[in-house]
């Protein structure tokens, strides 16, 4: 009996040329309990190894400089008389499995390999092995006790033999192979030595701890054991499905377990095509009714534990009957088969099925977040693959859809109802007119005629030239000229005047039509700006936003060729505005096309930089110029901390990167100063103006070169204090106090002024209030801190808790604190100092010297 102990001390020999896996492997074998492991990375060397120490287990690599792991494998040969080679292969080439299973390596193992199954493999080799070493140890008396079991098997030679069947002798202690049938060789391909050298696990008789069942007299049941199972062929090309029989034979000195093993190959065959005649339609071999109802049941239980939606579509096709009486039904059920295979291009193969007739049905899952528009969608994809004719034996045949929508949970929980729910919206779609699709639900059908209509009338707004361009400017911070503006999308909509893009453009972008529109704009913007050059209005940049469809289906290069050709525009005067999730959309197609166009002289932004996904290791791959951060960073910037460190941030990478950054959305002054101070190159928003027709921008243009909104002097180092108090007697008595000693005093009665204040002007020193409406003192000063850390924060008030104060001083929000009333010299003294220490940490800017304390005293 082989013991633990028998186990753990068992010699093994670890062959990889590379030290880290023999590192790896010894690591793994020592902190298992193994004794005596031994490695080596030169295979030359294993041979004289195996001779000198007997090893009970080799573990080889096979891929080896000097020396193969097969051609190791074959000098070992001859040091093991029983043909019985004590290795296990563990290589990254999987394919070499059964070749190395030939070569005569006991088990094989694919790198990377899994701990767990590496070890078991392991342990059950050291236990076959040493059985072998106990046998040799015993000379003569397991020699005589071999030729009496070889005389047992003799006689079974016959009878294995005599059948077409695969039969497989197994050592019921040991689990090793002893003999085979002919027709073992023949359903497998190896011949009959190598199948004795392959572990019955490997082959796929069964798992280890079966075989141990199987040779146990006691668990073993006296019933044959049939299963069924795969067992390995020799040609590596699958493997063949057989039903096993196990027997437990007892012969003289060993238990011997006996595989029949029949090839089942023709009746799995027949069972899988009757399977898929009982579950899948014969004609378009789409799923049946019986298997669409039951991917829909399980599809729903799914979407219990998910939380998720379900939208089940009902498709019947308009006038079918007609055609189908017309050209007869071959050709009928040939525009049934078209239509289903294009069907299955647009959604998966299993959430379709046919229903009958000319009846299919869908199922899309969504998560609950996901709108009703998520069905329209692909609704729209459906009908819009009936829009090219089928081809019927050279008849051309147009159909179109009606299509029924029902939810769940919405309208139903089960899936009988929620396909007769669909069933009955897709009667309502037919009444309706046909080509078109209705939801169960009555509200839901309001949105879905509302939006039918703006389909309709947006298809006829670009034939119609609805369709207008609005033009919003661009200022550049360092010269105060206008030098761009962004192309804005209008729609004149007869009857309803202008419409805005928000109103409009995600239908542009679910139907497709917005390829169409994108081609339109870009070549309006290159007329525009050939008319604006031709009155004079020069040198205007012009932004053009490229939509991620439009990117991918369109032929945005030739369109921008095309237009620029058209009206000899200098392409240096065209911007694309991408959307983060355009550029990531297909990165190497993205990357081959912006490349193609930055050398056609076209400059290149992102749009709404920020709030989309791509990688930041993907960004300087791309040939970028500028970055444009988001309105939602810029619309609280000078109240915001968090805010303002994102747009702060943005500038500076997109700076160090060498590209420019535009701030949109800029509403306000301090919000321009306050970017123009942390040096954005560029802004758009309503502080400058509004989008405007062609005309009305081109006047902005000339008058604003006229006299460009040029930068206020730098005040840096102008002494600036700020008072900030709802009560306009107390911001009059300090004002008064402090102009005295010629400082800059502004005043502010809430925080929100205080912060539009700390925007417009470099403050040194803040006076502020503790208790205001909305935020107290120490709140707005906390705020100031992080935005304006170089600040000196003073509290001027009555009210504030000991406790509050300190706790603020100790986290540096504010600097000093003091009470009201105040003693008006007293207040001027420290105020002096807090200014005395702002210079004497931050120094005056340009190396100009610090204002002596004579000209404040």
């Amino acid at each position: 009996m082989i013991s633990q102990t028998d186990i753990r001390r068992a010699r093994i020999l670890v062959v990889d040329d590379e030290p880290v896996n023999v590192q790896l492997l010894e690591f793994l074998l020592k902190t298992s309990g193994y004794e005596q492991v031994q490695s080596t990375t030169d295979p030359r060397q294993v041979a004289a190894l195996h001779l000198q120490y007997r090893f009970d287990l080799i573990i080889l690599d096979l891929q080896m400089p000097h020396m193969d792991g097969f051609q190791v494998m074959e000098a070992l040969k001859p040091m093991e008389r029983e043909a019985w080679l004590p290795v296990l292969v563990v290589t990254a080439e999987p394919d070499k499995k059964l070749a190395a299973l030939e070569a005569g390596a006991r088990d094989f193992i694919g790198k990377p390999f899994d701990t767990v199954e590496v070890l078991t493999r392991i342990r059950n080799l050291l236990e076959v092995r040493l059985l072998h070493r106990e046998s040799r140890e015993h000379g003569a008396r397991m020699e005589r006790k071999v030729r009496e079991r070889t005389a047992e098997l003799q006689r079974f030679r016959g009878a294995l033999d005599a059948t077409a069947d695969a039969i497989f002798l197994v050592d019921g202690r040991s689990m090793a192979m002893v003999d085979v049938s002919d027709g073992a060789c023949r359903m497998l391909g190896f011949s009959r030595d190598a199948l004795l050298r392959i572990d019955p696990v490997a082959l796929g008789l069964a798992e280890r701890a079966q075989l141990e069942r199987y040779g146990d007299p006691v668990s073993a049941s006296h019933e044959h054991d049939i299963v069924e199972t795969e067992l390995l062929r020799a040609d590596g090309q699958g493997a063949v499905p057989v039903e096993i029989s196990w027997q437990l034979q007892q012969l003289t000195d060993m238990r011997m377990l006996i595989a029949v093993a029949r090839d089942i190959s023709e009746r799995r065959v027949a069972q899988q095509h009757l399977e898929h005649m009982a579950n899948y339609d014969r004609l378009t071999g789409l799923p049946n009714r019986t298997l669409f109802f039951q991917t829909l049941s399980d599809t729903i239980e799914l979407a219990q534990d998910k939380n998720w939606r379900i939208a089940v579509l009902f498709i019947t096709l308009d006038r079918f009957k007609v055609v189908n009486d017309s050209l007869g039904p071959a050709l009928g059920d040939e525009l049934l088969r078209q239509f289903s295979m294009r069907l299955v291009h647009r959604v998966r193969r299993d959430s379709v099925g046919r229903l009958g007739g000319d009846e299919f049905a869908l199922i899309l899952t969504m998560s609950r977040e996901q709108h009703e528009e998520e069905a329209v969608s692909v609704a729209n994809e459906v009908r819009e693959a009936l829009r090219a004719p089928f081809d019927l034996n050279g008849q051309q045949a147009g159909l179109t859809a009606s299509i029924g929508i029902a939810m769940y949970p919405d309208d139903a929980l089960d899936p009988d109802t929620l396909v007769k729910y669909a069933d009955v919206a897709m009667v309502r779609a037919k009444e309706a007119g046909r080509d078109g699709y209705r939801f169960f639900t009555a509200g839901m059908n309001v949105q879905v005629l509302a939006r039918l209509d703006l389909e309709v009338a947006l298809r006829a707004a670009l034939d119609g030239e609805q369709f207008e361009l609005h033009y919003q400017p661009k200022l550049d911070l360092n010269t105060g000229r206008v030098t761009g503006v962004e192309a804005l999308l209008r729609w004149r909509r007869p009857g309803h005047g202008l419409v805005y893009p928000a109103e409009f453009v995600p239908v542009l972008e679910d139907t497709g039509m917005v390829v169409r529109v994108g081609a339109w704009i870009i070549d309006e913007a290159c007329r525009q700006i050939a008319a604006w050059n031709a009155s004079g209005v020069r040198d205007v940049r012009v932004a053009v936003n490229v939509s991620s469809r439009q990117f991918v289906e369109g032929d945005l290069e030739g369109d921008i060729r095309t237009a620029l050709d058209r009206y000899r525009v200098d392409p240096g005067l065209i911007e694309l505005e991408l959307t983060e999730s355009a550029l990531m959309s297909n990165f190497e197609h993205t990357i081959e096309v912006l490349d193609s166009l930055k050398r056609l002289g076209i400059r290149i932004a992102i749009d709404d930089f920020g709030t989309g996904y791509s990688s930041l290791a993907y960004l300087k791959r791309f040939p970028i110029d500028k970055l444009k951060i988001d309105i939602a960073f810029v619309r609280d910037i000078t109240t915001n901390p968090d805010d303002a460190a994102i747009a702060m941030a943005i500038i500076s990478m997109a700076h160090s990167l060498h590209m420019q950054v535009i701030a949109e959305g800029v509403e306000s002054r301090a919000q321009m100063v306050l970017l123009r101070r942390h040096f954005c190159d560029e802004i758009q928003g309503f502080h400058i103006s509004r989008a405007l027709p062609p005309d009305e921008l081109g006047q902005l243009v000339l008058e604003n070169r006229a006299q460009p909104s040029r930068p206020t002097a730098d005040d840096r180092n102008v002494q600036t204090l700020l008072v900030v108090d709802d009560d306009v007697n107390v911001l009059s008595a300090l004002h008064r106090l402090f102009r005295r000693d010629n400082y800059r005093v502004l005043t502010a009665a809430t925080p929100a002024e205080g912060f539009e204040q700390l925007a417009l002007h470099h403050v040194q020193v803040i006076l502020c209030d503790q208790r205001m409406p909305m935020m107290n003192g120490i709140e707005f000063l906390s705020r100031v801190k992080e935005m304006y850390p170089d600040t000196m924060r003073i509290i001027l008030s009555g009210y504030a808790g000991v406790d509050t104060v300190l706790d603020s001083i100790n986290r540096g929000a504010i600097y000093r604190f003091y009470t009201k009333p105040w003693n008006d010299k007293e207040l001027r003294d420290n105020v002096r100092l807090a200014f005395r220490q702002y210079w004497l940490t931050h120094g005056p800017h340009d190396d100009r010297k610090a204002p002596r304390d004579e000209a404040v005293a």
